[in-house]
């Protein structure tokens, strides 16, 4: 018996570039079967949403070029992977005015909502929640 989707809300609060990169594997294998997604990106991940591949600040970024040559999916592949499957972005207010990543400066080709915590609650709703 198959389990009910039900929606899967993603924190993404590392800079380090592994865990941000498997956060959106999971987010865009999620939408792959159906399942709502919203990513919330914060602290140490907000250049993950930053434009001019922001995500290339993340610790151990280098490892981008090394995994694509390995067929596995890059950062670009997996971001328009998700924008393509309707996975919700949010940058958290906080989270942005803590780092160096003013909303300013984020992303034009994702629909990218700058927002808190309730607002991110109330989009997952009773779905489920990991923090990386």
């Amino acid at each position: 018996m198959a389990a009910e989707a039900g929606g899967l809300g993603v924190v993404v609060l590392s800079g380090d570039y592994v865990r941000v990169h498997y956060a959106l594997m999971m987010a865009s294998a999620a939408a792959a079967i159906d399942r709502p997604v919203t990513v919330f990106v914060t602290m140490d991940a907000a250049p993950l949403l930053a434009g001019d591949e922001g995500w290339r600040r993340l610790a151990g970024a280098e490892r981008d070029d090394e995994l694509k040559a390995r067929d596995v999916a890059d950062m670009e592949t997996l971001l328009a992977a998700c924008a393509s499957m309707g996975v919700a972005f949010m940058a958290c207010e906080a989270g942005l005015r803590a780092g160096e990543t003013p909303a300013a400066a984020l992303r034009d080709d994702l629909d990218i909502e700058v927002a808190g915590l309730v607002t991110f609650y109330r989009a997952v709703g009773e779905g489920r929640i990991v923090a990386l």
